[in-house]
């Protein structure tokens, strides 16, 4: 099969979070197993390094029509891990950030040009698969423009909501200027919710599959407490509605081979080894140097949905306890402000780094013993998949993809790989804390074989992948 990605993001090329992360990993996993994989992103020039942006083979360029719009798009071509990559180049557009405030008609530009690249490629694509509010207008589009074309007449397309919180939404007034889609795309029916535009509902209705990035995630937003005001739109196109939880590429997050970390280590290694990491992270951040203390890791988004709010309510508590924290990650000021106020009247127990770094967050993960991940909601989660990879127990509520990747250790049958609150409750996490610390403090034997336990899970993209290709496969009729 043929299939085509269209991201706003890519890793390592250009991205901002998980998406990012997800478009790294599952074309190379795709690829592996048989299918022609290409994915298609803007060729963000500020962004993108330059030694990528070196590699790539102009290919040419072509003009996109959008509405009464006339732009050019260069066409660019790099090829990885056996994936072709190509890059869309407009200096106008994606000369600048990742998002910003001009996003609905970079993205309906980009979603054209995706499309008007099929054409211009003459390349034969079986599955086109959308991610995320930035390509939505993709199944729109080409059933309004391209369908009567033989090239574009049998491709399928898949859509992922990886958050269905960010749902691309707008006026009519402003989406027909730019886009010049007909009324009836405006409708009720196709795109019209609540008095706006909504571009995820349009794909939504227009794509063959609908998936979500974990089981639990594609249950919950069925539902009003998780469901953003699109529970009847989806529980009214269920029968489209696959879960499918992400993975993880081990070739970038693997203890034993991660150069970004001070030493590298395995499952089997991990009690001698895991340490020299802690201590380096110690050090790095200017904590006590103390091996006989938990540290937990803290490597989010600071906004809401990461159940931020539970944190602020109980932050008193937790350093309370003989215990470090430390934070990394950018967001919401009130909690930047927060983490730096306690960083500063506990600095011997709390290190919050108010940006964002890589390397430090691969530090994060070999240094600490666990990871704390209290979200609202979560439609899959890396945070926690990577702790169990590093042995940093996860500490979780049980929403998303956070309750089918993180089981609870159980006292009576010994099973678990972390720990876990379901109730979205400030003292039921701060109780869950207490839990999972004094397993640290009086039972490390019991802590130590659930590490393991944890390192040794499995969520790479290689199963994932493989649910992906059954879909692609029921779609197109190539069950090979």
């Amino acid at each position: 099969m043929n299939i085509m990605y269209l991201s706003a993001e890519v890793e390592p090329f250009a991205k901002s979070g998980g998406l990012g992360d997800v478009l790294g990993a599952l074309p190379k996993a795709v690829a592996k197993q048989g299918c022609n994989v290409s994915v298609v992103m803007p060729k963000y020039t500020r962004l993108i390094d330059s030694k990528y942006q070196d590699e790539m083979n102009y290919i040419g360029y072509m003009y996109v029509d959008l509405s009464w719009r006339h732009q050019y798009c260069g066409v660019f071509k790099l090829e990885k891990d056996g994936v072709n990559y190509y890059f869309l180049d407009n200096e106008f557009y994606f000369g600048g950030d990742l998002y910003c405030f001009a996003d609905t008609e970079r993205f309906s530009f980009f979603s054209k040009a995706c499309l008007d690249l099929i054409g211009y490629l003459n390349q034969k694509v079986d599955v086109l698969h959308c991610n995320d509010w930035s390509t939505a207008l993709v199944p729109v589009m080409l059933d309004a423009f391209y369908r009567h074309n033989q090239l574009y007449s049998n491709i399928r397309t898949v859509y992922t909501i990886h958050n269905l919180r960010y749902q691309g939404k707008t006026s009519k007034e402003m989406l027909q200027d730019i886009t010049g889609l007909p009324d009836k795309y405006f409708s009720g029916y196709c795109m019209e919710h609540g008095g706006c535009i909504n571009m995820m509902k349009g794909a939504i209705v227009f794509s063959d599959a609908v998936t979500t990035v974990s089981e639990t995630y594609a249950n919950e937003i069925r539902t009003s407490e998780f469901g953003e005001g699109l529970e009847s739109l989806i529980n009214q196109y269920a029968y489209k509605m696959t879960g499918i939880v992400n993975g993880v590429d081990y070739n970038v997050y693997n203890p034993s081979k991660d150069k970004l970390i001070w030493q590298t280590y395995s499952s089997a290694t991990v009690d001698e080894k895991k340490s020299e990491n802690k201590k380096q992270l110690q050090q790095f951040l200017g904590l006590p140097v103390r091996e006989d203390v938990p540290v937990i890791g803290l490597i989010s988004r600071l906004v809401d949905q990461k159940g931020l709010d539970l944190v602020d309510r109980v932050m008193e508590d937790i350093l309370q306890r003989d215990v470090q924290v430390v934070v990394l990650g950018t967001g919401e000021k009130r909690y930047e402000e927060m983490f730096k106020y306690f960083a500063g009247k506990y600095p011997d127990r709390m290190s919050a780094n108010i940006y964002f770094s890589n390397q430090l967050a691969h530090r994060v993960y070999a240094g600490s013993d666990f990871v704390l991940v209290p979200s609202q909601f979560e439609p899959c989660g890396l945070t926690q998949l990577i702790g169990l990879k590093y042995g940093a127990l996860p500490i979780v509520r049980e929403t998303g993809g956070l309750k089918d990747t993180v089981l609870s250790y159980n006292e009576q049958t010994g099973k678990g790989n972390g720990f876990s609150f379901t109730n979205y409750n400030a003292h039921d996490m701060l109780y869950t804390i207490n839990r999972a610390v004094d397993y640290w403090y009086s039972h490390q034997d019991i802590y130590k074989q659930i590490r393991k336990r944890g390192m040794r899970c499995d969520y790479s993209w290689k199963e994932s992948s493989k649910k992906y290709i059954e879909l692609y496969s029921r779609l197109t009729g190539d069950n090979k």
